[in-house]
Protein backbone atom coordinates (compact mmCIF):
# COMPACT_ATOMS: atom_id res chain seq x y z
CA UNK A 1 0.00 0.00 0.00
CA UNK A 2 1.33 3.43 -0.96
CA UNK A 3 1.81 5.76 2.01
CA UNK A 4 -0.88 8.40 2.31
CA UNK A 5 1.51 11.34 2.02
CA UNK A 6 3.10 9.88 -1.14
CA UNK A 7 -0.31 9.11 -2.64
CA UNK A 8 -1.59 12.64 -1.97
CA UNK A 9 1.50 14.09 -3.64
CA UNK A 10 1.10 11.79 -6.68
CA UNK A 11 -2.56 12.77 -7.13
CA UNK A 12 -1.76 16.48 -6.77
CA UNK A 13 0.77 16.17 -9.59
CA UNK A 14 -1.40 13.97 -11.81
CA UNK A 15 -1.46 14.91 -15.50
CA UNK A 16 -2.97 11.71 -16.94
CA UNK A 17 -5.74 13.56 -18.78
CA UNK A 18 -3.69 16.57 -19.86
CA UNK A 19 -4.02 15.69 -23.56
CA UNK A 20 -7.83 15.56 -23.24
CA UNK A 21 -8.29 19.00 -21.65
CA UNK A 22 -8.15 22.49 -23.09
CA UNK A 23 -6.73 23.65 -19.75
CA UNK A 24 -3.97 22.60 -17.35
CA UNK A 25 -5.18 19.85 -14.98
CA UNK A 26 -5.64 20.91 -11.38
CA UNK A 27 -6.62 18.01 -9.10
CA UNK A 28 -8.95 19.17 -6.32
CA UNK A 29 -9.67 16.80 -3.42
CA UNK A 30 -9.22 16.32 0.33
CA UNK A 31 -9.03 13.30 2.60
CA UNK A 32 -7.20 11.77 5.53
CA UNK A 33 -7.15 8.45 7.36
CA UNK A 34 -9.43 10.03 9.96
CA UNK A 35 -12.19 11.19 7.58
CA UNK A 36 -15.55 10.06 8.94
CA UNK A 37 -17.58 11.21 5.93
CA UNK A 38 -16.68 10.80 2.27
CA UNK A 39 -18.31 12.95 -0.37
CA UNK A 40 -18.12 11.11 -3.68
CA UNK A 41 -19.18 13.66 -6.25
CA UNK A 42 -18.78 14.01 -9.99
CA UNK A 43 -15.89 16.36 -10.87
CA UNK A 44 -14.90 19.93 -10.02
CA UNK A 45 -16.61 22.73 -11.93
CA UNK A 46 -14.89 25.73 -13.48
CA UNK A 47 -15.09 27.86 -10.30
CA UNK A 48 -13.55 25.07 -8.22
CA UNK A 49 -10.87 24.65 -10.89
CA UNK A 50 -10.07 28.36 -10.65
CA UNK A 51 -9.87 28.44 -6.83
CA UNK A 52 -8.62 24.95 -6.04
CA UNK A 53 -11.20 24.74 -3.23
CA UNK A 54 -13.69 21.84 -3.48
CA UNK A 55 -17.38 22.77 -3.57
CA UNK A 56 -16.49 26.47 -3.48
CA UNK A 57 -19.65 27.32 -5.39
CA UNK A 58 -23.45 27.38 -4.97
CA UNK A 59 -23.49 23.55 -5.05
CA UNK A 60 -21.24 23.52 -2.01
CA UNK A 61 -23.45 25.98 -0.13
CA UNK A 62 -26.47 23.77 -0.70
CA UNK A 63 -24.56 20.55 0.11
CA UNK A 64 -23.38 21.98 3.45
CA UNK A 65 -27.00 22.99 4.20
CA UNK A 66 -28.19 19.47 3.37
CA UNK A 67 -25.49 18.01 5.62
CA UNK A 68 -26.20 20.49 8.42
CA UNK A 69 -22.53 21.40 8.89
CA UNK A 70 -20.48 24.58 8.69
CA UNK A 71 -17.55 25.42 6.42
CA UNK A 72 -14.93 24.68 9.09
CA UNK A 73 -16.22 21.14 9.51
CA UNK A 74 -16.69 20.65 5.77
CA UNK A 75 -13.13 21.68 4.93
CA UNK A 76 -11.53 19.68 7.74
CA UNK A 77 -10.09 16.55 6.05
CA UNK A 78 -9.97 14.70 9.37
CA UNK A 79 -13.77 14.93 9.35
CA UNK A 80 -14.81 15.15 5.69
CA UNK A 81 -13.12 13.65 2.64
CA UNK A 82 -14.02 15.14 -0.75
CA UNK A 83 -13.26 12.58 -3.42
CA UNK A 84 -14.99 13.23 -6.74
CA UNK A 85 -14.99 10.61 -9.47
CA UNK A 86 -12.49 12.81 -11.33
CA UNK A 87 -10.25 15.28 -9.54
CA UNK A 88 -9.92 17.80 -12.37
CA UNK A 89 -12.43 20.00 -14.15
CA UNK A 90 -13.26 18.07 -17.35
CA UNK A 91 -14.36 21.12 -19.37
CA UNK A 92 -17.61 22.43 -20.76
CA UNK A 93 -20.05 20.29 -22.74
CA UNK A 94 -23.21 21.15 -24.68
CA UNK A 95 -25.46 21.12 -21.62
CA UNK A 96 -23.18 21.63 -18.64
CA UNK A 97 -19.80 20.22 -17.73
CA UNK A 98 -18.40 17.15 -19.46
CA UNK A 99 -18.61 13.85 -17.57
CA UNK A 100 -15.71 12.83 -15.33
CA UNK A 101 -13.04 10.96 -17.31
CA UNK A 102 -13.15 7.29 -16.14
CA UNK A 103 -9.35 7.11 -16.18
CA UNK A 104 -9.16 9.14 -12.97
CA UNK A 105 -11.28 6.76 -10.89
CA UNK A 106 -9.63 3.72 -12.50
CA UNK A 107 -6.20 5.04 -11.55
CA UNK A 108 -6.77 6.46 -8.07
CA UNK A 109 -10.00 5.29 -6.43
CA UNK A 110 -8.89 1.92 -5.04
CA UNK A 111 -5.58 3.36 -3.83
CA UNK A 112 -7.37 6.14 -1.96
CA UNK A 113 -10.02 3.90 -0.44
CA UNK A 114 -7.33 1.61 0.97
CA UNK A 115 -6.68 4.56 3.35
CA UNK A 116 -10.32 5.45 4.12
CA UNK A 117 -12.09 4.06 7.18
CA UNK A 118 -14.26 1.08 6.26
CA UNK A 119 -17.09 2.45 8.38
CA UNK A 120 -17.05 5.96 6.89
CA UNK A 121 -20.36 7.38 5.77
CA UNK A 122 -20.18 7.80 1.98
CA UNK A 123 -22.41 10.34 0.25
CA UNK A 124 -22.88 9.44 -3.42
CA UNK A 125 -23.70 12.52 -5.44
CA UNK A 126 -25.05 11.81 -8.90
CA UNK A 127 -25.03 8.87 -11.28
CA UNK A 128 -21.27 8.46 -11.80
CA UNK A 129 -20.54 8.06 -8.09
CA UNK A 130 -23.50 5.72 -7.65
CA UNK A 131 -22.46 3.55 -10.59
CA UNK A 132 -18.93 3.19 -9.20
CA UNK A 133 -19.74 2.61 -5.53
CA UNK A 134 -22.83 0.50 -6.10
CA UNK A 135 -21.12 -1.77 -8.62
CA UNK A 136 -23.15 -4.92 -9.23
CA UNK A 137 -26.37 -3.18 -8.19
CA UNK A 138 -28.94 -1.96 -10.66
CA UNK A 139 -28.71 1.78 -9.95
CA UNK A 140 -31.35 2.59 -12.56
CA UNK A 141 -33.21 5.86 -12.12
CA UNK A 142 -31.44 8.13 -9.61
CA UNK A 143 -34.72 9.58 -8.33
CA UNK A 144 -36.02 6.10 -7.44
CA UNK A 145 -32.69 5.18 -5.88
CA UNK A 146 -32.68 8.30 -3.68
CA UNK A 147 -36.32 7.82 -2.70
CA UNK A 148 -36.21 4.10 -1.90
CA UNK A 149 -32.72 3.67 -0.44
CA UNK A 150 -32.06 2.24 3.01
CA UNK A 151 -30.89 5.27 4.98
CA UNK A 152 -29.52 3.00 7.71
CA UNK A 153 -26.67 1.97 5.39
CA UNK A 154 -23.35 3.80 5.07
CA UNK A 155 -23.88 4.53 1.37
CA UNK A 156 -26.31 7.42 0.92
CA UNK A 157 -27.35 8.46 -2.60
CA UNK A 158 -28.09 12.12 -3.23
CA UNK A 159 -29.01 14.22 -6.24
CA UNK A 160 -26.49 16.83 -7.28
CA UNK A 161 -26.87 19.99 -5.16
CA UNK A 162 -26.36 22.21 -8.21
CA UNK A 163 -28.80 25.07 -8.86
CA UNK A 164 -29.40 23.27 -12.18
CA UNK A 165 -31.39 20.75 -10.09
CA UNK A 166 -33.85 23.32 -8.69
CA UNK A 167 -36.66 21.95 -10.87
CA UNK A 168 -35.98 18.40 -9.63
CA UNK A 169 -36.04 19.62 -6.02
CA UNK A 170 -39.37 21.38 -6.56
CA UNK A 171 -40.89 18.27 -8.17
CA UNK A 172 -39.54 16.03 -5.41
CA UNK A 173 -40.31 17.93 -2.21
CA UNK A 174 -40.12 14.64 -0.28
CA UNK A 175 -36.32 14.79 -0.63
CA UNK A 176 -35.83 17.85 1.59
CA UNK A 177 -38.76 16.91 3.85
CA UNK A 178 -37.88 13.23 4.44
CA UNK A 179 -34.32 12.45 3.37
CA UNK A 180 -32.46 15.57 4.57
CA UNK A 181 -33.48 15.29 8.28
CA UNK A 182 -32.36 11.63 8.33
CA UNK A 183 -29.17 12.52 6.47
CA UNK A 184 -28.33 15.18 9.05
CA UNK A 185 -28.75 12.67 11.88
CA UNK A 186 -26.40 10.26 10.05
CA UNK A 187 -23.87 13.07 9.53
CA UNK A 188 -23.97 14.04 13.20
CA UNK A 189 -23.48 10.44 14.33
CA UNK A 190 -20.63 9.89 11.85
CA UNK A 191 -18.81 13.02 13.00
CA UNK A 192 -19.15 11.93 16.62
CA UNK A 193 -18.18 8.28 15.98
CA UNK A 194 -21.65 6.99 16.80
CA UNK A 195 -22.18 4.92 13.62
Amino acid sequence: MVELEVLTREISRCRLCEDKFEHTPRPVFQFSKLSRIVIAGQAPGSKVHATGIPFNDPSGVRLRQWMGIDQDTFYNPSKVAILPMAFCYPGKGKSGDLPPPPRCAQTWRDKIFSHVNDDSLILLIGKYANDWHRVGQDVGNLTDLVKHQDLDQNLISLPHPSPRNNIWLKKNAWFEQEVIPKLQIKIHKALHNQC
